[in-house]
Order: C-alpha cells, then structure tokens, then sequence
C-alpha cells in the first residue's frame, strides 16, 4: 500500500491570509459605520445652518456679534465636512482626512469657543423673546427629529471623539504596506490634538465651576479664590489640634493646588450667611511640608503635621481612608507645585543676563562723567525707580502683608474679624 501527500502550501500562509482576511472585514464594518455617521453628522449640521444660521440673518433677530458667539464657526465646519462626506462615501479614506486635517482650526476656534456659546444662548433666550419663540418654532420641524438646538450645537465637539476611535480602528486595521496607512497615521495624530484640547478646556471650566462654588460659599469678599491658575482639589472637614491642651475643633479645609484654605462656619445668628464659610487662614503650598504622625488613634485615623515657613498645623481625622486621601492630595499637590517653580526658576537663570562689572563702570567715557547736574539728577532718578520696579521678592527688608502674627494661627483665628482670612 502506497502513501501519496497532497499538495503541500507555504508554511503559515494560510494563517496569514485568515489574518488579513479578518483586518479587511474589520476594516469594512469601521468604514461603512464611518460614512453613515457621517451622512447623519452632514445632514444634521445642514438643519443648524439652514434654519438657524442663514434665517437668523436675513430676519435680523440677532445681531451679528450675538450670532457669532451662539453659532462661532460652524458653518465653516458643516462646508469642510461636505468635501469630506464625498471622499469617504467613494472610499477614499486617506485623502479625505488628508485634506481635512488641515482645517480642523475651525473645530479648534468651534471647542475654544463652546462655553461662551452656550453663555450667550441661555441669556438669549431669557431676554429675547422673539428669538425664544423662532428657537421653538424651527424645533418644532419634522426635520430635526425632537433635536433641541443645544444638542445640535454640542455635535461638533463630540464628533471629533468619534473621529478619533473610528480613525484608529481603521489604522489597525491597514496593512502598513497600503497607501493609505500613513495618512490615516498622521489624520489620529491631527485628531488627538484636537480631541486633547477639547479634554483640556473641559477640565478649565469645570474647574471654573468649582472656584466658583467655593467662592459663593464663602462670606465677604476678602478671600479671593478665584485667581489664574489656581486648581480646585478638593474640600472637608478635619480637626485642627491646638498647641496646648484644647479640645480639637473641626475645621472645613479647602485645597487648591497652590494654597491651604482654612475655613470656620457662620454662626446660626447670621441668617443671611448661615449655610457660608468664613476665610480665617491661607497657607501657601510652596515651602510646605507634609507628614503623617501615627501610634496616636489606633488605627481609626490618624494625623498629618503640616510645616510652613511661618506656621505650622496638625491635623486629625477619625476615619482612616480619608486621611489617606489628604496626604496623598496635599503631597501631591505640594510636589507638582515645587517642581513647577524649580523649572521656572532654572529658565529663568539661563534667560538673565549678565549684570555690569565695577570695572566696566569705571571704564565709561568722559563725557558721561562731565555731564551737567540735571543730567545727574535724571540718573539718579532713574536708578531710584528701577529699586521700585523690582519685585518684592528682590527687595531686601519686605515681608509679606499679614493681619495677624503667623506663629500662633490656631489661636489668631478666634480673634480675628469674621470676614478676614489671614495669609501665612
């Protein structure tokens, strides 16, 4: 009995085609899910500037300006993704979004500009009352499918997300040898840093909403919260532990990511300022240190030793996981501030220039040395403003304004005004 094999193919061929067999499938779900989104994306921007946009111009019920800020620069987007649509339903995926990264300013001014747009909206609609009536009217149309402006408006920034997904299930899904992988490549790299800036203004105003909370919730204006840069991280209650035997009182703490802000609650007397805050001490993070003090609550809590420049503090919470969280918050926060100012302070050295040698002043022409009286007043004057002009920190004998003395903050808090908060 004679064996004959049958025909025998490369070794592993068959898996690879399988391979590329599967990326081609994938790759046709992702394409086609693409361009019916986009077709519904195109149509819906149509009913934005067609029944909104150019209507609201030729009526005159919004000034111009008003109209800018609600609708910023969608027409420009709706027109670019027109060209899109046409690339993608005839499959040219790569060109397409070739010659669509280019304009993604308009998405860029469009996400830059979205909070104001809805600012300007809701003031619109509170005081217009034609423009009020138009908006329910152009709802109403069959056309928009129970959309509500404000929901066609927020499209363009969503959409960029979805960009990015389908984009990069695309390129995974591209041989490296296609023609198309390197611009598909290059549209996610587009894509992402639109999509990043839009996370980065949504983080900005959402901590803009909570600085704003804060400062509502504080009384008087003397405690300033609100200040460029400045990160809300979070708030709650912990005892602070006074120097000599005293009972420990609660205190609110808020925590931003350059300050400490030390709080007490209004008495029930105030009416008009019963569920507020008052600011009693601001401890600047820059030189603070952070440490945790323990065999003092048995493991149901513990304390934390907060050092400053001119004040220190201790601080103590029963409750174990929360104590966790404020020294992991406060050391955090305290590391990235530091880090933050060595880098600045180290540009800051290699920008400065070389200051003038006692020599080279002696070495000055003659002419400098027989100008006139006034002349020298004038110099003298000119010196004396620029000691004015530095900053504090330059100056030798400044120090920091304070309402009260720094080395007893726990006991300065109850003889200070209700409304005062003391900078440490």
């Amino acid at each position: 009995m004679s064996f004959s094999p049958g025909p025998v193919g490369p070794p592993g061929g068959t898996d690879i085609q399988e391979q590329r067999d599967r990326w081609e499938r994938k790759r046709s779900r992702t394409a086609k899910e693409l361009v019916q989104t986009e077709q519904r994306y195109c149509q819906q921007l149509e009913l934005v500037t067609t029944f909104f946009v150019e209507i609201l111009k030729a009526k005159g019920t919004l000034r111009q300006d008003i109209r800018e800020s609600i609708f910023s620069s969608i027409k420009a987007i709706h027109s670019v993704n027109q060209s899109l649509l046409v690339h993608l339903e005839n499959s040219y995926f790569g060109r397409g979004f070739e010659q669509f990264c280019p304009h993604l300013s308009h998405y860029n001014t469009y996400a830059d500009n979205i909070y104001k747009a809805r600012k300007a909206l809701t003031i619109q609609l509170k005081k217009n009352k034609a423009f009020r009536r138009f908006k329910k009217l152009q709802e109403a149309r069959e056309e928009f499918k129970n959309q509500t402006l404000e929901e066609l408006l927020q499209l363009p920034v969503l959409r960029i997300d979805q960009y990015k997904h389908f984009l990069q299930d695309l390129t995974a899904n591209t041989s490296p040898d296609n023609p198309e992988f390197q611009q598909l490549s290059s549209a996610v790299t587009a894509i992402c840093d639109v999509s990043q800036r839009i996370q980065d203004n949504t983080r900005r105003h959402e901590n803009h909403l909570q600085l704003c909370r804060v400062q509502k919730l504080l009384k008087g204006r003397k405690t300033k919260v609100l200040a460029a840069g400045r990160w809300f991280i979070r708030e709650g209650w912990l005892k602070v532990v006074p120097r000599k035997g005293a009972v420990a009182k609660p205190k609110m703490f808020f925590l931003f990511s350059d300050m400490l802000l030390q709080a007490t609650r209004c008495g029930p007397m105030q009416l008009a300022n019963r569920d507020k805050f008052a600011g009693r001490h601001a401890f600047p993070l820059q030189e603070c240190t952070v440490e945790k003090v323990f065999g003092h609550t048995r493991s149901q809590g513990g304390l934390l030793s907060l050092t400053f420049p001119k004040a220190s503090l201790l601080l103590m919470s029963c409750n174990q996981e929360d104590l966790n969280d404020w020294y992991q918050s406060l050391s955090s926060a305290i590391r990235k501030l530091q880090s933050k100012e060595t880098v600045v302070h180290q540009r800051d050295e290699l920008c400065r220039r070389p200051l003038r040698s006692a020599a080279d002043s002696h070495n000055t022409p003659s002419s400098s040395s027989s100008s006139t009286p006034g002349r020298k007043r004038n110099m003298v004057g000119s010196e004396t403003s620029e000691q004015s002009q530095r900053p504090p920190s330059e100056s030798e004998g400044s120090a920091p304004k304070r309402l009260k003395p720094a080395d007893a903050p726990e006991h300065s808090s109850e003889e200070a005004s209700p409304s005062s908060c003391v900078i440490l």
